[in-house]
This record gives structure tokens, C-alpha cells and sequence, in this order.
């Protein structure tokens, strides 16, 4: 079946080699890359499928439209306006791209913790050699430490899989899926947050931004959580309210935070959780690695086939609730 896709503005030379690929890959596709807005709501009149961002505007002179490719995995509040998620189109994103970067890097800020690198670090900084004064006060020791995922989607199904691998009790919350992934010994419904957070021992926010996640981790639920447990956010940094983390850090409600997306980004120099010492910050680059480009490209591809050939395209986004 043919169909016309149209590359939203602005361009780059990475979605016209997409554009070029598409067109050698799957015949059936006229692929149209628009220059400008001006091109785009032209071509947007009779286009069956779109890749990038809609506007209203766009979204109203659309007469065919049945499918819009997001071009992020979690695209930023607003993508989803609206009068985007009541039309009938199927939205798609571009998540599980970064399962496997995301995963090393949870585990990169866990045996930091576990091991006591945000004490050496600054250390380190300091030129201070100072070890600490017994052998086993200050190490977590994994195999007799909970983990909670909150979030077993792609990213906290690798998370859990490799914290398991190193012998931790891996726990989680997840709204969509019905059974456990491998590695998991107990999983839970959103709603059971609270009574699991007294039991771990790092607490990890993978889920995206959405209504129901913008800050949903406040100063009350940090203090619901062990002392001497430790917080990692690598999920979108809107579910996180900073002066909850702050208070309760410095209130020594938690033992400390590993954190890659912040509320407000880039994170203001003038922050204190700059210059915490139980604070391990890197700049929202969790998902940096190898690969990523011919993923998402990928994906363009095998959804312009399934435009094509009547079949399920793959991560379909429930629109209300933005992934």
C-alpha cells in the first residue's frame, strides 16, 4: 500500500540520509522532506504519516494523517497537545533505544555508592589519602541489598536484569505491565510505592514525564526511604521536586543521589546539589553510546513497512498519558 510520509522541520543531514534510506528501503513510501513550515503545511494536506513535531496548526490542515513518529523517546511536555490526542492518529516513539546504555549507567552510580567513590572522589580532589577506619563499615555489600525500580519498562527491565546479575534483591513498580521481568523478585502497581520504600536500599526513578509522574518523588516519600539508602534518577528530571532532594539530603533523611536529569536543565551553577558530597551528578547523558542513530532509524523503517503493509507499528504511545 502506498503512502506519503513527510519529515517535519527543522532538517538535518541525519534524517535526509533517513529520508534517502527510507526511500530505497520501502518503495511504497514517498518520503518528502520539508524544508520549512511553509513546505511542511503544504505537504502535511494529503500526508498519511509525519516524523517530528506537530503543531496545532499543522495538525489542522492534516487531512489523511493516521500516523505521527515522535522523534524522541520521551518527548518534552506539550508534544502531546490536545487536539494531537484526541485525533485518531497513531503516535510512536522512540524508547527502548537506550536500554542497554541507561542500564550500565544505573549500575555505574550503584557500585559507586556500594563502594564509597563519592567519598573518594572528592578525596581524590583534595589529594587526601584517607581510608576508612574499618573494613567493612563503609561498603554496601550487593548480594544482601534491595534495589526498587520504579519504572520496568525497557530501561528498568535491563536495570533489573543486571542488578540481579550482581546479586541484589530487585523489586519494582510498573503501570502497564502484568508480569515480571527476569531478575524481578517482586513487582507491584504504582499505587504500592510507598509501602516498598522503607525496604531498599537504592531507589531508582526510570519513568518518563508524564501527569501522573510530574513531581511525584517529594520530600515525603525521601523520608519514607532508609537512612542509609541512596537515590537514582535517570528517567526524565520533572518527577523529581530538587528542594525536596535537597532537604532531605541535608537533613540526612537519605544517605545520598545519583542524578543524570534535573528539574531544571541545564542544572543552575548556583545549585547546592553541586557541592553536595553524597551527590554523584552527570549532565543528562545516561543514554549516550554507541548505536543510537541507526536504532532510531530502525524503527522509522520497520513503522513505514507496517504503514505499508497493514501490520501493528511498533511502540505505539498511549497519547493522555504521553508514552
Amino acid at each position: 500500500m502506498a503512502f506519503k510520509l513527510v519529515m517535519l522541520p527543522p532538517q538535518s543531514e541525519t534524517v535526509r540520509g533517513w529520508a534517502a534510506r527510507l526511500a530505497a528501503a520501502v518503495p511504497a513510501a514517498q518520503v518528502v522532506i520539508a524544508e520549512g513550515v511553509q513546505q511542511a503545511q503544504h505537504e502535511i494536506v494529503d500526508a498519511d504519516g509525519v516524523f517530528g513535531t506537530l503543531t496545532p496548526d499543522l495538525l489542522a490542515r492534516a487531512e489523511k494523517l493516521r500516523w505521527l513518529q515522535a522523534p524522541q523517546a520521551a518527548p518534552p511536555a506539550g508534544f502531546y497537545f490536545p487536539e494531537l490526542i484526541s485525533h485518531s492518529l497513531v503516535a510512536t516513539n522512540f524508547r527502548e533505544i537506550f536500554n542497554d546504555h541507561i542500564g550500565a549507567h544505573i549500575m555505574a552510580f550503584v557500585y559507586a555508592f556500594a563502594r564509597g567513590l563519592h567519598r573518594f572522589i572528592p578525596q581524590q580532589a583534595r589529594r587526601e589519602w584517607a581510608k576508612s577506619p574499618a573494613e567493612d563499615g563503609d561498603v554496601i555489600h550487593l548480594p544482601e541489598a534491595t534495589i526498587l525500580i520504579v519504572g520496568l519498562g525497557g530501561i528498568g527491565a535491563e536495570a533489573a536484569r543486571l542488578a540481579a546479575a550482581s546479586g541484589l534483591r530487585v523489586i519494582g513498580t510498573d503501570a502497564r505491565r502484568t508480569t515480571a521481568p527476569p531478575g524481578v523478585t517482586e513487582m507491584h502497581r504504582p499505587e504500592k510505592l510507598d509501602e516498598f520504600l522503607p525496604q531498599a536500599d537504592f531507589v531508582v526513578l526510570t519513568v518518563p514525564h508524564t501527569p501522573a509522574t510530574e513531581g511525584f518523588f517529594h520530600r515525603a516519600r525521601f523520608q519514607r526511604m532508609k537512612r542509609t539508602a541512596f537515590f537514582i534518577n535517570i528517567g526524565r528530571g520533572m518527577t523529581t521536586k530538587l528542594d525536596g532532594l535537597v532537604a532531605a539530603l541535608n537533613a540526612g533523611e537519605i544517605a545520598g543521589a545519583g542524578l543524570d536529569v534535573f528539574e531544571v536543565e541545564p542544572l543552575p551553577a548556583h545549585h547546592p546539589l553541586w557541592t553536595m558530597p553524597n551527590v554523584l551528578i552527570t549532565p543528562h547523558m545516561a543514554g549516550h553510546g554507541k548505536y543510537l542513530n541507526e536504532r532510531r532509524y530502525q524503527i522509522l523503517e520497520d513503522n513505514c513497512r507496517a504503514m505499508t503493509n497493514g501490520t501493528n507499528l511498533r511502540n505505539i504511545v498511549d497519547k493522555a498519558s504521553w508514552f
